[in-house]
């Protein structure tokens, strides 16, 4: 909803450029077969993008909570990700996110990339959000300032040495991927709940939308949870034919857990599967067993 919701959440995270997916026509058939193709469909526009309701209290994680998943590419674990939530720091609550691909998957793509995002405790919208990452010896850097009052997103970035700027807008939320896993796990969810916003990742705003389907069983290696399914598709605004499906299950009890995220990548399907947590004041869980994720 590659990350966040991945979200985009685990193609970000994962720190793949993203491009095109596969709903282009082939190349090959005769023009006239190609101009009878549908034009792909737009994001909804700022009035049909509501904003998002008020979050639900008291907020079901804090600092020294981390959560570690296993990523699944291509039908082959690919690496392991973690999230962590930091100690408040001038007033802003950090969370961050650090992917790495495994020695296996690193022949197809090797990335190391670290994204922090910078959360108002009360609001859980981001102030600042940080990248720093390396893909095959690529290396990559963002710094994402939030303008509220305008809602602006100033972005000042660098590719393997060369920098650039960019300015976006957004319509009503504009989140980042790292931040934006946080604020769903804090959403009032409930079946065919609407969602709706904006949300950064590599180099370019997206506009996710999608619903609650509803709450399902989820078997994990963690243990059994009953969760609450998002699905939805984020689209880049100025560019719809950059699209990305997104799924996410989010425990249905006072943890919020983000126990699973699937999303689509140019290489395929990417899996997050939450493999083991930590939380202040709870005993360390890992996952035990080889039972697989079952939707």
């Amino acid at each position: 909803m590659r990350v966040g919701l991945v979200l985009l959440a685990m193609s970000v995270a994962a720190g793949a450029e993203a491009g095109p997916t596969p709903n282009r026509p082939p190349a090959g058939p005769p023009a006239a077969a190609l101009a009878v193709v549908p034009a792909p469909r737009p994001p909804p526009t700022d009035a049909e993008c509501l904003p998002l309701p008020p979050l639900r209290l008291p907020v079901a994680f804090a600092a020294g909570e981390s959560l570690e998943f296993d990523l699944d590419a291509m039908g082959a674990q690919a690496g392991k990700m973690t999230m962590r939530v930091l100690p408040v720091r001038d007033g802003q609550l950090p969370v961050e996110v650090h992917a790495q691909t495994n020695t296996f998957f690193s022949k197809v793509r090797r990335v190391n990339g670290t994204g922090v995002s910078y959360l108002s405790p009360r609001s859980l919208r981001p102030s600042r959000y940080t990248e720093d990452a390396t893909e095959n010896e690529v290396h990559r850097t963002a710094d994402v300032a939030f303008r509220p009052n305008d809602r602006g997103v100033a972005l000042a970035f660098s590719v393997d040495g060369r920098n650039g700027k960019s300015e976006f807008r957004y319509a009503h939320d504009g989140l980042d991927v790292a931040g934006a896993v946080y604020l769903m796990r804090q959403l009032p969810l409930k079946g065919e709940l609407a969602i709706c916003f904006d949300v950064y990742g590599v180099r370019r705003m997206w506009r996710m939308s999608g619903k609650v389907v509803g709450r399902e069983h989820v078997s994990l290696p963690l243990g059994e949870f009953e969760a609450w399914h998002l699905a939805g598709e984020a689209v880049v605004l100025n560019d719809s034919r950059l699209r990305r499906e997104v799924h996410v299950w989010i425990s249905d009890d006072d943890r919020r857990l983000p126990l699973a995220a699937v999303g689509a990548l140019d290489l395929g399907a990417v899996r997050a599967t939450l493999t083991g947590f930590t939380r202040p004041g709870d005993k360390r869980a890992r996952a035990q067993g080889k039972e697989a994720l079952k939707w």
